[in-house]
């Protein structure tokens, strides 16, 4: 039991917590009667819960359904009921969603307007990316995305520059990495949560009660990106929005990958270690971050280690990870000019990869002088394809010579059928994608959003 405190709807709010893993959508249906915020799917999927919310890291569209009440410690939440102005006047993306005729049923309006008012207050227009975490079955989005576009460029109201408080020391939130190392290793068998995009799910899907928790996110100094003589060390705790922002420049491949993680809600939440900690073999960083070599830092109490990340996922549901050891950060090069990603999935937002190819070849002259190749999708672990390496290394950078290489993939995976793809098919387009790298390597165009003739 602990007490936090935040800012809701521009009123401040302290309240006692019983049970650490209480979602806020829950707490604002049945403690506040701020039912606009709505339950759709319960997962972080539909974008119905979003709500805003501001704190040191600025302010982000979430997913209440979610969101635990301790993150929300020292933060400032928006939800639907607070958007319009003191005197009743519409937010302007209310307005605009009326003007355009771009709500139906209403069910999912409250997230797209959340969405959008989050989006106007950092200034963004990339209205697909925002918007992807929201789903509408009735008016579909081309009124919706008219709506966005009315309102770009204004200015936010200024009854909507909320600003994080503060609260006290967070309850069940370590301080920095030292207090966190310290206290897992005395309590080994507690549940770690960052985004808890995945550890929320056990909660609102699974019905787990989770005794013992310890949230990260005020744990600062594992939210840095430092640049080192190696590369980029990344802290576990950065965000994926934060990391898609960062690898821009230096690693755009990568970045555009982060792309198609899940969606604006889920990005602003979950964390490169979160991801890369729970060992599912249809993660989305994993694959590249092999591709380019990444070594994982690991830490129990005072004694770190540093392995390959590929070597820390050993079998399905298993790692290379001691009780009480926990994800601190991920080092990277600073370059990758060879890293093209392919995400093969059956929406091109908001959708769990059937095959993600991550490929990193190096070509001097026309040789192909060394090849890292990792997918998530086709085993119980992100995997390297070390068969289909060794075909093409030492090999001419040519359209034989790749083609050659495509039947050893088979001797790399032997795929599951499940209800995203078969394994004939998984094979099939992780070969075909080794293709399409030569193919836009060579100058030929293959993006997926694009009809060519």
């Amino acid at each position: 039991m602990a007490e936090i405190g935040f800012v809701l709807n521009g009123a401040p709010v302290r309240l006692t917590v019983d049970t650490p893993t209480r979602t806020l959508l829950d707490w604002l249906r049945e403690e506040r009667g701020l039912t606009g915020t709505k339950e759709g799917c319960n997962e972080g999927d539909c974008g119905a819960c979003t709500v805003m919310v501001t704190d040191a890291r600025g302010t982000r569209a979430m997913n209440a359904c979610i969101l635990f009440l301790p993150q929300l410690h020292g933060s400032a939440v928006r939800t639907v009921e607070g958007l319009a102005g003191p005197g009743g006047e519409l937010h302007p993306v209310q307005a605009a969603m009326v003007a355009h005729h771009a709500s139906q049923c209403g069910f999912c309006t409250p997230g797209f307007v959340m969405s959008m008012a989050a989006a106007q207050v950092n200034g963004r227009t990339d209205h697909d990316d925002c918007l992807a975490g929201n789903l509408c079955r009735c008016t579909g989005y081309a009124p919706i995305v008219r709506a966005a576009e009315a309102v770009a460029g204004r200015p936010a109201p200024d009854w909507l520059h909320d600003a994080p408080v503060e609260a006290g020391p967070a309850p069940f939130a370590p301080a920095s990495s030292d207090e966190l190392a310290a206290w897992y290793q005395a309590h080994p068998d507690a549940v770690l949560i960052a985004g808890a995009t995945d550890v929320g799910l056990w909660v609102t899907k699974q019905l787990r009660d989770l005794p013992e928790v310890a949230f990260l996110h005020e744990a600062r100094d594992l939210q840095r990106i430092e640049e080192t003589p190696e590369g980029f060390r990344i802290g576990a705790g950065v965000t994926l929005a934060a990391l898609r922002a960062a690898m821009a420049g230096p690693h755009p491949a990568f970045a555009e990958l982060l792309r198609r993680f899940a969606s604006e809600q889920v990005r602003a939440a979950a964390t490169v270690g979160g991801n890369i900690a729970n060992g599912s073999p249809i993660g989305d960083t994993p694959p590249a971050l092999i591709a380019m070599d990444a070594r994982l830092h690991l830490r129990k109490g005072d004694r770190r280690r540093e392995i390959a990340l590929e070597d820390f996922f050993l079998d399905y549901g298993r790692q290379d990870r001691a009780r009480g050891e926990f994800v601190e950060a991920v080092t990277i090069p600073a370059t990758a000019p060879g890293l093209a990603c392919y995400k093969l999935s059956k929406r091109f937002d908001q959708d769990i990869s059937a095959v993600c190819g991550c490929f990193n070849l190096t070509v001097e002259g026309s040789e192909i002088t060394s090849a890292r190749i990792a997918f998530g999708g086709m085993a119980g672990v992100p995997k390297r394809a070390r068969a289909v390496e060794a075909a093409l290394q030492g090999r001419p950078f040519t359209r034989a010579a790749i083609e050659a290489a495509m039947p050893a993939f088979a001797g790399d995976f032997t795929p599951l059928s499940d209800m995203r793809a078969s394994a004939g098919y998984r094979l099939e387009t992780a070969a075909n994608m080794l293709l399409r790298y030569f193919l836009e390597r060579t100058g030929v165009r293959a993006n997926v959003l694009e009809v060519a003739p």
